[in-house]
C-alpha cells in the first residue's frame, strides 16, 4: 500500500514538473499561426518579472528553426546590477501541430514551461505571449516601442484573462550590443 502511494505521488510530481501544456484559465492560443513568420528577433516590450529575468533590460529572443523543425531560442539582455550581458539558449517545441501557437520551451534540459501565442498582428510585428499560468506574460515588437492602440488593445486581452497588467515590467532598451 505505501509503496503504490508513493508511485502514485511520483507520477503526479512528475508530470507537473514536464507538463507545458497548460495555459491560463480563459487564455486561447492563436491558431492559423505562421512560424515561419514569426522567427527572427524580437525585443521584449514588457513583461511580468521572474527570477531568470530579474535585473535585465534590453531584452530580445531571437528564433530560428532547426533542422530537426524545433526552435532554436536565444534570449538576450543586459543586467543592470552587473553591468554585462546575458545570454540563454534554448529550445521550443510545439505542443501539437506547428500552426497552433502553442509551445513548449526549455533552457534546461528536460525541463521544459509553456510559451502561448495569444495575440498577434497580421504582420507578426506584435505578440502577446502567456505563460503556464498568471505569474508569465510578455509583450513583444520587432521593434523596441509599440503603438499605444496595440499596447491597450493586449492589456485589455491580458486583463480579460486575469493578468493584474499593474505588475508588468516595461523594458528599456537604452544599449546596443
Amino acid at each position: 500500500m505505501k509503496q503504490s502511494v508513493f508511485l502514485l505521488k511520483m507520477v503526479i510530481i512528475m508530470s507537473t514538473l514536464f507538463s507545458c501544456t497548460t495555459i491560463p484559465k480563459g487564455a486561447v492560443v492563436v491558431k492559423s499561426f505562421d512560424k515561419q513568420k514569426y522567427l527572427g528577433k524580437w525585443y521584449e516590450i514588457a513583461r511580468i518579472d521572474f527570477k531568470f529575468e530579474r535585473n535585465l533590460n534590453n531584452t530580445t529572443a531571437e528564433y530560428s528553426l532547426n533542422k530537426n523543425g524545433s526552435i532554436r531560442v536565444e534570449n538576450r539582455g543586459y543586467n543592470i546590477k552587473k553591468e554585462k550581458w546575458t545570454k540563454a539558449v534554448g529550445i521550443a517545441k510545439f505542443v501539437k501541430e506547428d500552426d497552433i501557437a502553442m509551445l513548449k520551451v526549455s533552457f534546461f534540459g528536460p525541463f521544459y514551461a509553456g510559451y502561448n501565442v495569444i495575440a498577434i498582428d497580421p504582420n507578426y510585428t506584435y505578440a502577446l505571449v502567456a505563460g503556464k499560468n498568471l505569474k508569465f506574460l510578455w509583450i513583444l515588437s520587432r521593434d523596441t516601442t509599440i503603438p499605444d492602440e496595440i499596447k491597450t488593445q493586449y492589456l485589455k486581452i491580458a486583463e480579460e484573462i486575469g493578468y493584474n497588467t499593474s505588475n508588468l515590467l516595461w523594458v528599456k532598451h537604452n544599449k546596443n550590443k
